[in-house]
């Protein structure tokens, strides 16, 4: 028997198209606004500790809903341990010419080339700061802050681009309880060349620099995210990158501009084009990923799992293969606001 959820996904949100239905769902779960932490409560969910940092449960919704920080509180309110905002860049942009988001039904995936809309740091730093202002030190969800380039900035000028990023950390490292740098998206041009380790180096250095000039009275700590399209020489690089340079942990993976093995018809991928695919045709790779990272950095770094979490198992998959939390995001557009829930009652309460 389908779920109420399913059945209105379904008959209803299918049939709209996918960012405007986005928007739709955005701003009902705001309106519904649940107080923050309550569903939580009555989880009993076992609180984890990773970068420092207490989480009121292992699950946290990926970067890419939330974009420009409207909805932390309302989306804890689901469940969510933490919100990660973002990807918020320097500058404010519109992001690529729509349409730019995508189902395949049939993989139960979804294809974005959103490319980091967004109402960029200042803006949405002022958000955070009345958010902070407003809560007074309330308990609430961990709040990660995910950074990316401005599409306009060329990748080839690492000056630039670690300039870009530092606007960046000014408005955001203060109300964040964590960073994330992205340059894993497919879909801002260039930007996926930064994840070579001679560039990625000196542009997380220079974020963990400034990041400990603008926030004094607490290390924010350092997270880099990365694709599920690095080989795995790359991966380990990476990782061994991340580790002498003092990060605090790696987010894998991002979404893939693979199209391989997907059940949806040739026709209707080839209409859709380009773009960073997520969902279920992600899970096989981004638990490789993860497994590889845990092999080579062990207990030093936090390993934030994500990429084709949609059900238990899968969430148990990842925390056995050394996940410390775990991320989602096309499976709460596919399975609904009951989502969160479903899985935190599922993985250990211990571990």
């Amino acid at each position: 028997m389908k779920k109420p959820y399913d059945v209105l996904f379904d008959g209803v949100f299918s049939k709209l198209d996918p960012e405007k239905a986005h928007e739709q769902a955005f701003a009902a779960i705001r309106a519904g606004r649940v107080a923050t932490g309550a569903w939580n409560r009555t989880l009993k969910a076992r609180p984890v500790t990773a970068m420092g940092i207490t989480f009121p449960n292992v699950l946290g919704l990926a970067a890419g809903f939330d974009k420009n920080a409207v909805g932390i509180d309302a989306l804890a309110g689901l469940g969510f341990g933490h919100i990660e905002v973002g990807t918020v860049t320097g500058e404010a942009q519109p992001g690529n010419p729509k349409p730019r988001l995508f189902r395949l039904l049939d993989d139960r995936a979804v294809v974005n080339r959103m490319g980091f809309n967004n109402d960029g740091a200042e803006i949405v730093g002022r958000r955070l700061a009345a958010r902070a202002a407003a809560r007074k030190g309330k308990p609430g969800p961990v709040v990660g802050v995910n950074i990316g380039k401005t599409k306009v900035v060329p990748d080839d000028d690492i000056a630039a681009v670690i300039k870009d990023h530092e606007k960046s950390v000014d408005h955001l490292a203060p109300y964040a309880d964590y960073l994330v740098v992205n340059v894993s998206s497919p879909n801002t041009p260039g930007l996926r060349n930064l994840q070579a380790v001679e560039k990625l180096a000196p542009l997380l250095e220079a974020v963990r620099t400034r990041a400990d000039q603008v926030v004094t009275d607490r290390r924010v700590p350092l997270v880099v995210k990365i694709a599920p399209d690095l080989n795995d020489d790359d991966v380990l690089a990476v990782a061994d990158m991340a580790k002498a340079i003092g990060l605090d942990g790696i987010t894998a993976t991002n979404t893939t501009i693979s199209r391989d093995g997907l059940r949806s018809p040739q026709g209707r991928i080839e209409e859709i084009g380009a773009g960073g695919l997520s969902g279920r045709p992600l899970t096989q790779r981004s638990l490789e990923v993860l497994r590889l990272l845990k092999g080579r950095v062990g207990d030093d770094l936090t390993l934030i799992g994500v990429g084709g979490v949609t059900t238990v198992e899968d969430a148990r998959a990842r925390l056995d293969a050394g996940a410390d939390l775990l991320q989602g995001y096309t499976a709460f557009i596919y399975e609904g606001p009951l989502w969160p829930r479903r899985i935190l009652r599922g993985v250990p309460t211990t571990r």
